[in-house]
């Protein structure tokens, strides 16, 4: 059974940091693409960053310089370093983990609000 199981969310201030996680168990976890997409109230889901089995990451552009994607494929963990939040970042944060199928976690809220 594979799951995805998504923390590190919660409420933080403008210019604030937060680090999400995503912890696999399931999967042949370095043999997968990793990645982060978020959803805000009343938007459709949108990627935010990805980081291939060979350790290649991309970045949406509302996010490049602020936020850093990583993987430890010794724990079975993808990461989302998040610096300089911003309002507009506030959503539901997704870990997905994609080969032959693609995979989704439960989500995380990150809250940004003074």
């Amino acid at each position: 059974q594979v799951q995805l199981v998504e923390s590190g969310g919660g409420l933080v201030q403008p210019g604030g940091s937060l680090r999400l996680s995503c912890a696999a168990s399931g999967i042949t976890f370095g043999a997968y693409a990793m990645g982060w997409y978020r959803q805000a109230p009343g938007k459709q889901r949108e990627l935010v960053a990805t980081i291939t089995s060979r350790g290649n990451t991309n970045y949406a552009d509302s996010v490049k310089g602020r936020f850093t994607i990583s993987r430890d494929n010794t724990k079975n963990t993808a990461y989302l370093q998040m610096n300089s939040l911003k309002p507009e970042d506030t959503a539901v944060y997704y870990c997905n983990a994609d080969r032959l199928s693609s995979y989704w976690g439960q989500g995380t809220q990150v809250t940004v609000s003074s």
